[in-house]
């Protein structure tokens, strides 16, 4: 919803200052130059990037219309699961955890947190590395270590995710202005009509320098940007899973281990210290 808001903003404003201005709406009509623009950015947009990058980044455009994956409620009930997880593993032992590390996605503790059960990667991660602690993995250091590495692997891809659309976007005014050009070749090879003719000539070749600039920094720019913004969301909620299962390789009890994960999330959505505390012991 948001996205729309914003897209509608940008088109609003641009062509209402435009009409303002007395400008005529029938001039801009252009589909050719449409066609050329975006045609030619969508096409070095499929030669630059490797076909597997292109499903991802075709999955990723989804996440637009979602907003933001990961609030305070979400974060919420992340961390009460793990607390629940970690109070389990210090009262019952390790094995009683067992049943829900070999079939993380029907474990009814796992889906206790909606949110969490629904992404795939973050439960795979987390069943993971508690398979690894029943299995007698207690430096904290090692398990540090692996986890850093598989998240900046995911951070690795949001990257590529985000370069790719920016770099569609950056291209977007060199190719409004390939438009341009053709327009001008096409208006000098009617240097004969009147000047009415002319006119309309010269008026749709300056709209494709118009469209390359508006596209890029209107849409595909914001587009790239936001994007990465809600994988970075993602690789946050990671880290945050990550801090609680170090501070409980450490040692310490599975209430403050929850609290190191707390303090690893975005001050924008971070639970309250009592609200959590609630929440845990209200289990």
């Amino acid at each position: 919803m948001k996205f729309l808001i914003g897209f509608a903003t940008v088109i609003g404003c641009v062509l209402g200052g435009y009409v303002m201005h007395n400008g005529n709406l029938a001039v801009l009509w252009q589909p050719t130059e449409v066609i050329i623009i975006v045609g030619a950015a969508v096409g070095a947009f499929i030669i630059a990037n490797p076909s597997a990058l292109l499903k991802v980044i075709l999955k990723s455009l989804k996440k637009l219309l979602k907003g933001m994956p990961y609030r305070q409620k979400e974060y919420l009930e992340l961390l009460v699961m793990q607390y629940t997880v970690f109070k389990t593993m210090r009262t019952k032992g390790m094995l009683e955890i067992e049943q829900h590390i070999e079939h993380p996605h029907n474990s009814a503790l796992f889906n206790s947190a909606p949110k969490f059960a629904k992404n795939h990667h973050a439960v795979d991660f987390f069943a993971d590395y508690l398979r690894m602690m029943t299995m007698g993995v207690e430096n904290h250091y090692e398990l540090d270590d692996l986890m850093d590495k598989e998240i900046n692997a995911h951070r690795e891809e949001a990257k590529h995710i985000t370069h790719a659309l920016t770099s569609m976007a950056d291209g977007m005014p060199a190719l409004g202005i390939v438009a341009a050009v053709l327009g001008v070749i096409i208006t000098m090879g009617s240097i004969t009509e009147p000047p009415e003719v002319l006119g309309k000539l010269i008026g749709a070749a300056l709209v494709g320098t118009f469209l390359g600039v508006l596209i890029s920094y209107g849409i595909i720019a914001p587009i790239a940007n936001y994007v990465g913004s809600v994988l970075e969301s993602e690789v946050r909620y990671m880290e945050c899973i990550k801090a609680g299962l170090v501070a409980y390789a450490k040692g310490v009890a599975p209430a403050v281990a929850v609290e190191y994960a707390r303090t690893n999330i975005d001050v924008l959505y971070k639970p309250k210290f009592a609200d959590v505390e609630s929440a845990c012991q209200s289990i």
